[in-house]
């Protein structure tokens, strides 16, 4: 998956635009909340260079740290704590490594869902 497809895929949820809060990194919001940071492209979902190059995406992995930990041990290579807000769930998860594709939407999906759910009903995607 290269990082166009991954920004289509986030922007081809309900109510999902693309924002640039901070000069060259990509976010996508659903509302006013961000569900999926994805950097500049070149560079990974914490504005790190992408370990072996590959783009990355920052999307909620749980409801707290304990259930996200469960991504940094299955793929220790490829998911990392999202800097600033990993306490709250927030992960890293890099594209084109050991975590399969249909997984990094699964994270995506769950990302969406757990923002959704936390919106106010005016905000919330019909």
């Amino acid at each position: 998956m290269t990082w166009d497809e991954l920004l289509a895929y986030c922007l081809a949820k309900p109510g999902a635009w693309q924002d640039e809060p901070w000069e060259g990194d990509v976010v996508v919001k659903v509302g006013s909340k961000i569900f999926a940071f994805l950097g500049s492209g070149a560079r990974d979902a914490g504005g790190q260079p992408g370990a072996g190059g590959g783009p990355g995406v920052g999307v909620k992995c749980g409801p707290n740290r304990e259930a996200a930990d469960e991504w940094l041990a299955r793929y220790p290579r490829d998911a990392s704590v999202l800097p600033y807000i990993g306490r709250a769930g927030w992960n890293s998860l890099r594209v084109g490594g050991d975590i399969p594709d249909d997984e990094i939407r699964e994270a995506v999906d769950g990302s969406y869902d757990a923002v959704v759910s936390k919106l106010p009903k005016r905000e919330r995607p019909t």
